[in-house]
């Protein structure tokens, strides 16, 4: 397509620059130009004018829209913004907003209500979607004639109450009297396509309630119009390990790994408090052990589901680098019942209990030696695995003190368990089998559910044991950087003062600079009681109190099961005793303070 000056209002210079930009554009970029323009065009017309000009920017006559979400590593959050966009995009009036930033009591008058969720821990709701939860399971809730809704689930089907959040959401807004505009779509890991699925269907219904000349597929927002590739966790950069290092001392039975990747040429950017991701890669040998147990051709050409469609791997490589083969769950025991002759496997599926106790600490290598014969080849069998999930590790590092660069804390994984050796996925391999030069592949996963406070010189209590200290060292690396005069107050916990005081040298650094202003450590295996970060927490009941009072932002890092939740109850305590508060009034003030985004976890 060329545009001619003698048929057109273009001068020969506008035509000639149209003429440049239009040879760059793909059709996708072509459809939204000229949907931009065509709303362009609508918004100038004088306002006495009729028009039957049907562009985007025309106001639709419909139901107005609500978007909430909760969100733990910010899956939801993204889905939840791309969405509102293409519905503004289409003309409609959305609100978007977490589910915490809610306000509860407008619940009843709401019209259209979507829910993206996930779910964290064992079948828990994300913080950040806690006091939504709670209200619309109190008697509180309202009668919600009128309302209509639909709910996208985000899950780990490894895990038993697999999206369990947006299952119990789904059924309490029925039990409240709202109409499903769509139905609850449940999304593994993997989720990016049943997303899409759940979005078209309720996409469809939305469009449905419109005038037919205003509905129409939604318009995508434009593409960056660059030769270079952009990163993510669909795209991933090779990213070059610069140091890996063992931070723990002679002695420990720890081994946590400080690694340094080079960034250079990504364009990926990073914030203190966001992740990275790795796709990891199978040990070789379990590989192995898997394709010698079942008898199959380590070279046998098949194609790989997970990966772009027609793209042909040796079984080898696709159970090195594309499938799980650690994790069991019951979804995929379910699958593999129906490949073997062996009833043990149904019969061990009818029993939870068993069936939990079977899957913890066991992987495929496991069930192919317990429950055969199998009655599928290669190709039905690798079927039913799922793609290799990536693992999130908490950013140690700030970019602005290390450009181009990212840094990560990570414990290597190692157990024995029903007569094997085990290691983890992705803590092993970069462990042992991660050396300086070899590449990772990456991608970073911004977490706006713990940040550093807006106001720079805020107050901050930051609460870690073990790796949890990760997402700390950037938080100081950047206050340095940056120069913030605001206190700082750190608890962190480990077993022993010699061997595991990670990143001493930094942190006595910090607090002779007074960038950091205060440190109480905990070493659990140095006296004959252990002690670990809530006690040190308690130890300082008086002044932590204080520092709350006067604005400080609480954050905690580490295991979610134990550890945070100490943590939490501890902070419950010292509010009650510190606050002369009751139970309800403690709870009270702390579901404040997350609502105030001053109390922020980064938990697993």
């Amino acid at each position: 397509m060329q545009f001619q000056v003698m048929n057109s209002p273009f001068s020969k210079e506008q035509a000639d620059l149209l003429n440049k930009l239009l040879v760059t554009l793909n059709e996708q970029q072509k459809i939204w130009l000229s949907g931009y323009l065509s709303a362009g065009q609508a918004a100038v017309l004088p306002a006495q004018e009729e028009t039957t000009d049907t562009g985007v920017a025309d106001q639709i006559s419909t139901r107005h829209i609500t978007i909430l979400y909760g969100s733990h590593t910010g899956n939801c959050q993204s889905l939840a913004e791309e969405y509102t966009e293409k519905l503004k995009g289409n003309g409609f009036t959305v609100q978007l907003s977490s589910m915490d930033d809610f306000k509860t009591k407008a619940l009843k008058k709401v019209e259209d209500l979507l829910i993206l969720t996930s779910t964290h821990g064992d079948g828990d709701p994300p913080d950040n979607a806690l006091s939504f939860y709670d209200y619309i399971h109190s008697k509180r809730a309202p009668e919600l004639g009128g309302v209509r809704y639909s709910v996208l689930a985000l899950g780990d089907s490894s895990y038993e109450f697999f999206c369990q959040t947006g299952k119990e959401i789904d059924a309490r807004l029925e039990e409240l009297g709202a109409e499903r505009i769509y139905g609850r779509v449940d999304c593994d890991l993997d989720f990016e396509e049943p997303a899409e699925e759940w979005w078209e269907g309720v996409w469809e219904q939305l469009g449905s309630s419109t005038d037919k000349e205003n509905s129409g597929d939604p318009i995508a927002p434009p593409l960056p119009i660059s030769d270079k590739p952009v990163y993510s966790k669909s795209h991933p950069f090779q990213a070059e390990v610069l140091e890996n290092i063992n931070l723990n001392g002679r002695g420990s039975n720890k081994e946590t790994r400080h690694l340094e990747i080079d960034l250079e040429g990504s364009q990926l950017t990073y914030e203190p408090g966001d992740s990275l991701g790795i796709y990891p890669q199978n040990e070789e040998t379990l590989v192995d052990e898997l394709i010698d147990e079942m008898g199959w051709d380590p070279e046998l050409e098949l194609s790989v589901p997970v990966t772009k469609q027609g793209e042909v791997r040796a079984l080898r490589e696709a159970l090195t680098s594309h499938f799980e083969i650690t994790v069991l769950s019951k979804p995929l025991l379910e699958k593999l019942s129906t490949l073997t002759s062996n009833q043990k496997l149904p019969e061990l599926l009818e029993s939870r209990e068993r069936l939990n106790e079977y899957v913890h600490g066991r992987d495929l290598l496991d069930v192919v030696r317990d429950y055969g014969p199998w009655e599928a080849d290669e190709k039905q069998f690798i079927s039913v695995l799922r793609k290799i999930p990536f693992r999130l590790y908490s950013i140690a590092s700030s970019l602005n003190a290390n450009p181009d660069e990212v840094h990560l804390t990570i414990g290597a994984l190692r157990y024995d368990a029903h007569g094997r050796k085990r290691t983890g996925v992705c803590s092993g391999q970069c462990a042992e089998r991660t050396d300086q030069g070899d590449q990772l592949a990456v991608f970073v996963q911004k977490n706006q559910n713990f940040k550093l406070p807006e106001n720079k010189d805020a107050p901050i209590i930051m609460i870690g044991a073990g790796t949890g200290i990760a997402p700390y060292r950037s938080f100081l690396e950047e206050r340095e950087e940056q120069g913030n005069e605001g206190k700082s107050w750190l608890f962190f916990g480990e077993q022993h003062f010699v061997s595991d005081f990670l990143y001493q040298v930094e942190w006595q650094k910090w607090l002779k600079d007074d960038v950091l202003s205060r440190m109480d450590v905990a070493f659990s295996r140095d006296s004959s009681e252990k002690v670990y970060v809530q006690h040190k927490m308690y130890e300082r009941r008086k002044e932590l109190y204080e520092w709350i009072e006067d604005g400080a932002y609480i954050y905690v890092c580490g295991d979610e099961k134990y550890m945070a939740k100490d943590v939490q109850d501890t902070l419950l305590e010292i509010f009650k005793n510190e606050g002369d508060l009751s139970t309800e009034e403690a709870e009270a003030y702390l579901a404040e303070l997350r609502q105030q985004k001053r109390y922020q976890r980064d938990v697993y």
